[in-house]
């Protein structure tokens, strides 16, 4: 596991910027997916469960990230993907055909069914079909999950005044705000429009140290624009680091706005969780060209 911390020149600024690398701890199972599949694994494991079951869209970092885990760790995986029409353009989409290469057995359902995915009576169809499976849901929080991001924060990071997160399903944020000291701000860029995910971070954690916001998310889930795309682009370009453009570059982009605006006070020391997710800029890249519009280097 290799996990650096790099500053950020940032010019003309009162503050300190740095990115801890978490999508450098595995090639497939990065960042964030990687700390939510730790201990989900172990517990697994110690059920005797053979076969991990998840769900996910078109480009799922979940996806290929249990479909590797399961590889690595001697799982048989289940993904139930939403979207029927996905089953003929499968092996033409960079995420399922590598899921899929790794032993990933694929169930692709309407996305009227896929609302069900936490529904018990659901729940129990998928294990008549495919017999006894660990579940993870969707995105991969739960509790086992916020437990492994707990780890993301740790002692060495004490330093830093506030800590920014993007924001899928909470989970990861949630695990950074258990763990952040009292006096760090922790602030979270969602990448889903709607006001429901504070109230899903809530679920899981107590202390009162956090904000989201919500004005970074370029329209909503998988929605970019040119001028993300261009800033996503510039700061690769600068700093060496690729960024991907549903999560961690919206929330990267966020920062510098931010700063941009004094919204930090002089002197702050700023850390940004890169949560991976890298595997999704092919993806995006294809639907970029069919628009002809810019694509996401890699």
């Amino acid at each position: 596991m290799e996990i650096q911390l790099q500053k950020i020149k940032i010019e003309n600024a009162n503050v300190e910027l740095f990115i801890k690398r978490e999508d450098l701890i595995h090639p497939l199972i990065s960042g964030n997916k990687f700390r939510k599949l730790k201990y989900n694994l172990i517990q697994a494991q110690k059920e005797n469960k053979s076969t991990l079951l998840t769900f996910g869209g078109a480009f799922s970092n979940n996806v290929l990230a249990v479909a590797s885990a399961g590889y690595e760790n001697n799982f048989k995986t289940i993904g139930i993907i939403r979207g029927e029409e996905l089953a003929t353009t499968a092996e033409v989409n960079p995420t399922l055909q590598k899921a899929q290469s790794l032993g990933m057995q694929f169930k692709f359902i309407s996305r009227a069914a896929y609302r069900n995915k936490n529904n018990s009576e659901f729940l129990k169809d998928l294990e008549k079909e495919f017999g006894n499976f660990y579940l993870l849901p969707e995105g991969g929080t739960n509790d086992l999950a916020i437990l492994g991001c707990e780890e993301i924060l740790t002692n060495e990071y004490k330093k830093f005044t506030h800590v920014c997160c993007s924001v899928g399903t909470g989970g990861t944020i949630a695990g950074i705000i258990n763990s952040s000291f009292n006096d760090q701000q922790i602030i979270g860029f969602p990448s889903l429009k709607g006001d429901f995910i504070s109230k899903e971070i809530s679920n899981f954690t107590k202390k009162k140290n956090w904000s989201i916001d919500s004005d970074y998310h370029f329209g909503g889930y998988g929605k970019v624009s040119d001028n993300l795309i261009r800033f996503i682009n510039d700061f690769h370009q600068v700093h060496q680091i690729p960024l991907d453009p549903i999560y961690t570059g919206k929330m990267m982009f966020g920062i510098f706005d931010l700063i941009k605006k004094d919204y930090f006070e002089k002197g702050s020391k700023i850390l940004a969780i890169h949560t991976g997710g890298l595997q999704g800029i092919k993806g995006m890249n294809i639907l970029l060209k069919k628009q002809n519009k810019e694509t996401i280097y890699i």
